[in-house]
């Protein structure tokens, strides 16, 4: 868990941690998101949303046995910027739009949740599924 960050009179609090990439590591990576943004008086109920989605995704299709994910926040006073890192480089997420499928439209919710998101590669093997929410007009 890391403190705020002050750079050029902008203030970034930061907020990090490695869960188990699990169900249950998924579970807590929303509930951990939900009371950092409350603490920081940030809005939190969409933000959530797109942490379970891609907590989920990361316990679900990153997972690598024996290895954790990592949940990021940062937040300044226009932007919220989420991300998970996992050990599945090698799998990137797709979205595969509206169908007859069951599964698979968690980045749907992403991708109207989020003002932005995408992924970032690296460093081997690791991936980084990103989203970031604008927080000020």
């Amino acid at each position: 868990m890391n403190p705020e960050i002050t750079q050029a009179s902008t203030t970034v609090r930061q907020f990090s941690v490695q869960l188990s990439a699990t169900r249950r590591g998924a579970r807590l990576a929303r509930l951990l998101a939900t009371e950092q943004l409350r603490s920081w008086g940030l809005p939190f109920e969409t933000a959530a949303q797109v942490v379970a989605e891609l907590a989920s995704n990361a316990a679900l299709h990153g997972r690598v046995p024996g290895r954790d994910f990592r949940l990021a926040l940062a937040a300044t006073a226009r932007t919220l910027r989420i991300e998970v890192t996992d050990t599945r480089g090698d799998r990137l997420p797709v979205n595969r739009g509206l169908g007859d499928d069951e599964s698979g439209r968690g980045l749907i919710l992403v991708d109207v949740f989020a003002d932005r998101w995408g992924v970032t590669p690296g460093p081997a093997p690791r991936k980084t599924v990103w989203a970031e929410i604008d927080l000020a007009p």
